[in-house]
């Protein structure tokens, strides 16, 4: 009920006349059935423009954080993310990683769509950051169509880093769903899991215009490597299958 009423009545509204909000592609998403919605990240708001526009409800998985705030404010946000029936995912560790993974494929057998970000965090800088594997190790092993989206001009709207919102632009581009069922029973082999992921985040560099770094977003927000060392570059046509 709350995922509705937020959307129709005590946010959507709000977010609509902020953004001007457009999507295309619509007709990509499935009337009914599992997918997986595999989207860039560019800011915090990525997570209430898609759901904003897309008809079918959309189930995220949420880092852990957001349920486990303290004081007023923190107990409000873990509160409106269970609310809207959002699902707390631990990413510490390995085993943490693989419980996020059960949880994804439990909600796909419910028949649901699934949103990811492959890049596992915001974009530093609104370039197209290395995906993960998880995704793909996701989509081989459930065998469900993977929708690139490309969300454009939210980072605007939402500046990182930055309180409220900004009147802005926000667009989405939904790509044609993408079948891997040609690496079927190769779940967990590493290669190939590299070989899908690269292939979804092609899409969405061609659908976003994003350029795209060749390294993981959150290790170069934890200064672990040198973006500036890492010239952008456009994936090949070959990652494109």
């Amino acid at each position: 009920m709350w995922y509705w009423l937020f959307k129709y009545v005590l946010l959507g509204p709000l977010l609509a006349l902020i953004a001007r909000p457009k999507i295309e592609g619509l007709e990509h998403i499935p009337a009914n059935g599992p997918a997986i919605l595999a989207s860039n990240h560019l800011a915090v708001m990525d997570s209430f423009y898609l759901p904003l526009m897309v008809r079918r409800r959309i189930t995220f998985l949420a880092k852990q954080e957001y349920f486990t705030g303290t004081g007023l404010k923190g107990r409000f946000i873990a509160w409106f993310y269970t609310a809207v029936g959002q699902v707390p995912i631990d990413r510490t560790n390995a085993d943490a990683a693989q419980a996020a993974l059960d949880t994804a494929v439990g909600i796909l057998k419910q028949g649901k769509l699934l949103g990811m970000y492959p890049e596992g965090t915001r974009s530093p800088d609104g370039r197209l950051y290395k995906g993960k594997t998880g995704l793909a190790r996701l989509a081989l092993q459930t065998g469900v169509p993977v929708i690139p989206v490309a969300m454009i001009g939210t980072d605007k709207v939402n500046p990182p880093g930055k309180k409220g919102l900004r009147p802005g632009k926000v667009r989405i581009k939904l790509g044609k769903p993408m079948d891997f069922s040609r690496f079927e029973g190769l779940a967990g082999n590493r290669f190939i899991e590299r070989a899908v992921i690269d292939e979804v985040m092609y899409e969405l560099m061609r659908l976003s215009g994003q350029e795209y770094v060749d390294l993981y977003a959150a290790d170069v927000k934890e200064g672990k490597v040198d973006v500036a060392a890492k010239p952008s570059a456009r994936m090949p046509e070959a990652a494109a299958g």
